[in-house]
């Protein structure tokens, strides 16, 4: 496994606070990373991904039913890892945690969405982070109808710019966000307090300054944010085969 391991890459925030809302009657009583799939939450799906990786001190961001995250998971020895809660009063968006618990961001990190099923190579991820001096790196999947998405123009592996939901034939690439970050610490400082986005309020300055990159990966990536997705999950026999 050691050679699966990035060396210097060992903390990640996974934001598992938000409502679900899109899921309808899934999530009344539960937090949508927990909604089970071939045995186990999703949530849990991402802590594999990050162990796999020597990626070992999580912290959870929660908010919507948190505690039954908590109860499940624990400080997260019993997955291997180590993890700490990142708890909301109020929701903040995803760039208002990086604010409110810079402290807790003291070296580079990985960040990433809790309801995708991906298989990304974090270690080469980390390598080419490493190499153009990103302050970030997303990580970008291809779709073959980037309509309705936000999707990424570049010159080969900087990010330009973000066009969002554009027409199939004037889309600038079909390469689109993929919920998973390479961060540096001191991007903390630079986001407003309160409420804030790191889509919005983060990516968009990075961009202009010429320090966000993009890395291509062609590996599994499945978003179970709806209802039609979730169920479509359940069945798909790609992700069964890697589960």
């Amino acid at each position: 496994m050691n050679d699966a391991k990035g060396p210097h890459l060992t903390k990640a925030l996974v934001l598992a606070g938000g409502f679900g809302t899109r899921m309808n009657e899934l999530t009344k009583d539960i937090p949508k990373p927990m909604l089970p799939l071939l045995g186990k939450p999703i949530l849990e799906y991402t802590i594999d991904l990050c162990r796999k990786y020597g990626i070992t001190d999580i912290g959870m961001s929660i908010h919507y039913h948190g505690d039954k995250i908590k109860e499940y998971f624990g400080d997260g020895s019993r997955f291997g890892v180590r993890i700490v809660y990142l708890e909301e009063d109020i929701p903040l968006g995803t760039g208002g945690v990086l604010r409110l618990h810079k402290s807790w961001f003291d070296r580079t990190f990985l960040m990433c969405n809790s309801d995708e099923l991906k298989d990304i190579n974090l270690k080469a991820m980390h390598e080419q982070h490493v190499k153009t001096k990103a302050l970030g790196t997303i990580a970008l999947t291809s779709v073959s109808d980037p309509s309705q998405y936000g999707v990424v123009a570049m010159d080969g592996t900087k990010i330009l710019r973000f066009v969002e939901k554009p027409k199939k034939e004037e889309a600038p690439s079909h390469f689109i966000n993929a919920g998973l970050y390479i961060l540096e610490p001191s991007v903390t400082g630079m986001l407003p307090e309160g409420f804030c986005m790191v889509e919005k309020d983060l990516f968009p300055t990075l961009a202009t300054q010429g320090r966000l990159y993009g890395f291509k990966f062609k590996g599994q990536w499945f978003d179970t944010g709806t209802p039609e997705r979730y169920k479509t999950a359940e069945k798909w026999e790609g992700f069964k085969e890697t589960a």
